[in-house]
């Protein structure tokens, strides 16, 4: 029985992950001839906030790259 784990961050649309799921299925399917009633899909949805690259979450970048196009802006007006 094939266990597929997918970590993604939160915000998809149910039809993009139903989506997901059929493909995910449909791949163990055909890679290692599993059972369709076999496979077995786990989606865990995360926040932004809860996953970081190099010691800052995606949540404090995306603040800190909006916070810089802001300024930027602001300074094209001058």
């Amino acid at each position: 029985m094939p266990i597929i784990e997918v970590n993604l961050f939160e915000g998809r649309a149910p039809e993009a992950k139903e989506r997901l799921i059929q493909a995910l299925t449909n791949a163990a399917i055909e890679a290692i001839g599993a059972p369709r009633e076999s496979v077995r899909v786990i989606l865990r949805e995360m926040a932004p906030a809860h996953f970081a690259v190099g010691g800052q979450s995606l949540a404090a970048k995306a603040t800190a790259t909006a916070q810089s196009k802001v300024e930027e802006d602001w300074s094209d007006e001058s």
